[in-house]
């Protein structure tokens, strides 16, 4: 195909494409782009006419991409990235008139204690955007960021997607909360011996800080796993469990509350809460200004 042909492919078609193959659900895809889905459906269809492929097939209650959708994928996405960076890069960023829409992920922890004084910082210096965050950790942060589906995201990270680039915000130093009313610091036999409540977004009831006591030969009893750190203030007020928590998020929940947060009675090693986005936004003036206030506030 030379450059003339290029004339009849509608470039919303690749946008299309691209999270068909990410999503293999057209109502999921409709949902993303702010489409109908009929509207999701006729694009598949013109789709598949112009790659002469059917692209997607059903597998039962399932939609799986053909071999040919995934080469299709793998040579597109490169190039739709290097045209949304140029886009980006050549329109200029002013925060009090932008109507920009940032899409950001955001571990919980990072959600809690973290993200309201930027979210208060954003709306002031540009009220016009809009800010859709998305629940992101270590597992779902590659993906999301492979997918375009978030520009930036906060959590502590292992892998990310080849293109991803990363920068350390902060160590994730713990507290211990506690809602009792026994006066003193908690002694490791009594840290051990209370029952523990732990905030698991994957429902797991031993983490990191299980590792830090088996290293001294102790270990805690976890009697509850919450998906957020929301719950924690209703949960422990009055009660007998502690939650050993980022300090962050324990100066957010001890804040007009009657919890209490406390240095923890052993050592633990401290994990890194990084910032991490995509390659393709690096330039792009928008993004680069959100970034900067990410450092800022969440740093």
């Amino acid at each position: 195909m030379n450059r003339n042909d290029l004339r009849r492919v509608d470039m919303n078609l690749l946008v299309i494409f691209e999270a068909l193959m990410f999503e293999k659900n057209l109502t999921r895809v409709a949902e993303k782009l702010y489409m109908g889905q009929p509207a999701v459906s006729a694009a598949l269809g013109r789709l598949r006419d112009l790659f002469d492929d059917p692209l997607l097939l059903r597998n039962g209650r399932q939609m799986e991409p053909t071999a040919r959708a995934l080469t299709i994928l793998k040579e597109l996405q490169p190039a739709l990235d290097t045209i949304s960076g140029a886009v980006s890069r050549a329109k200029a960023f002013d925060p009090p008139s932008s109507c920009e829409v940032f899409r950001i992920g955001l571990s919980d922890d990072a959600e809690f204690g973290l993200f309201p004084p930027l979210l208060a910082h954003l709306r002031e210096e540009a009220p016009g955007i809009i800010v859709v965050v998305r629940r992101a950790n270590y597992l779902l942060m590659p993906g999301l960021l492979a997918s375009g589906e978030i520009s930036v995201g906060v959590s502590y990270t292992t892998e990310l997607p080849a293109n991803a680039k990363r920068k350390k915000l902060r160590n994730i130093a713990c507290k211990v909360l506690r809602g009792d009313d026994r006066p003193g610091p908690l002694t490791l036999n009594e840290y051990c011996a209370r029952p523990h409540a732990m905030v698991s977004f994957s429902g797991d009831l031993s983490g990191n800080i299980d590792l830090d006591l088996a290293k001294i030969g102790r270990c805690r009893r976890v009697v509850l796993g919450i998906p957020q750190f929301s719950g924690l203030r209703a949960l422990l007020a009055g009660s007998e469990m502690i939650a050993t928590v980022p300090d962050y998020a324990a100066s957010a929940l001890v804040e007009g509350s009657a919890l209490r947060a406390q240095d923890p009675p052993f050592p633990i090693d401290e994990a890194q809460l990084s910032m991490a986005w995509s390659g393709v936004h690096d330039n792009d003036p928008a993004e680069r200004w959100l970034r900067s206030r990410i450092g800022q506030f969440m740093s």
